[in-house]
């Protein structure tokens, strides 16, 4: 369903701040995953999920969203088939608009525009029995700004909003870090229910590793634009937040050899 093959991205090539953010990155998921991606800061977590969205366009290799090949698709023309919710509450949605002109904007996606009622009698009914499962209490309250609500609140519906026409790929990208603890369970939880209802491929990047365990039937490791760990069915099953996070600890120590290593080397050739 996404074929990712031997993607490279550097950003600011050839300069004293050269990032090589993705190098030769594969992944394949297949239709219906839900993958969960992990890795420390700066190991191309977010890049990936920027590369899949067309964010802007990798150096080398290729991407393909239901077999066809993306890759030099501008992000305008993948949001037809893309979902996603940011880590920022605040973004993907329209702050000054009402939750019903939201979620009228998301029903519109890729539709041609005319000059009807944006928002019907039987579209309103429609969205207050989908704002409803939501449990918040705002479906009596569609009128009101997305603006002013709590982070978990619009985090909520920015969900509902990506997921509104049921997208070929769902991108979630640290969508619950930064929520307090409880909304950002009530985030998880929907996430769950949305996904399996849905039967929606997702790709979500997280920092927690009791997500990481918990949810997905894949779980992907990524260190320095590149995949360290990729385990899928019985494997992904039996994994542990504590072997997670032994596994980051490894990770940390052998970049603190290698730094020390080079620093060695470049007093050895002063």
């Amino acid at each position: 369903m996404l074929d990712i093959e031997n993607v490279h991205k550097t950003f600011h090539a050839g300069t004293a701040h050269e990032v090589r953010a993705l190098q030769g990155l594969s992944v394949h998921i297949d239709e219906g995953s839900f993958t969960v991606v992990i890795g420390t800061n700066g190991s191309g977590k977010s890049t990936l999920l920027n590369a899949v969205a067309g964010t802007f366009f990798v150096d080398t290799g290729q991407v393909r969203i239901d077999g066809q090949d993306v890759t030099r698709w501008p992000e305008c023309r993948r949001a037809s088939l893309l979902g996603r919710v940011f880590q920022n509450p605040f973004s993907g949605t329209a702050p000054n608009l009402s939750i019903a002109e939201n979620l009228a904007l998301a029903s519109r996606r890729g539709a041609r525009r005319g000059l009807g009622p944006v928002i019907s009698a039987r579209l309103r009914r429609r969205m207050g029995e989908v704002v409803s499962q939501l449990k918040m209490g705002l479906e009596d309250r569609l009128d009101t700004p997305i603006g002013t609500l709590s982070g978990g609140q619009r985090q909520a519906l920015t969900l509902l909003m990506a997921t509104w026409q049921k997208p070929r790929l769902l991108l979630l990208d640290e969508h619950t870090a930064a929520l307090d603890p409880k909304s950002a369970e009530q985030v998880v939880a929907l996430s769950e229910q949305v996904i399996s209802r849905d039967h929606l491929t997702t790709l979500m990047v997280t920092h927690s590793m009791q997500q990481a365990a918990r949810l997905g039937d894949r779980l992907v490791m990524m260190h320095q634009g590149k995949v360290l760990l990729n385990l899928g069915g019985a494997q992904k099953k039996r994994v542990r937040p504590e072997e997670l996070l032994a596994r980051f600890e490894e990770v940390r120590r052998s970049d603190l050899l290698d730094e020390s290593a080079a620093e060695m080397l470049a007093r050895c050739y002063v």
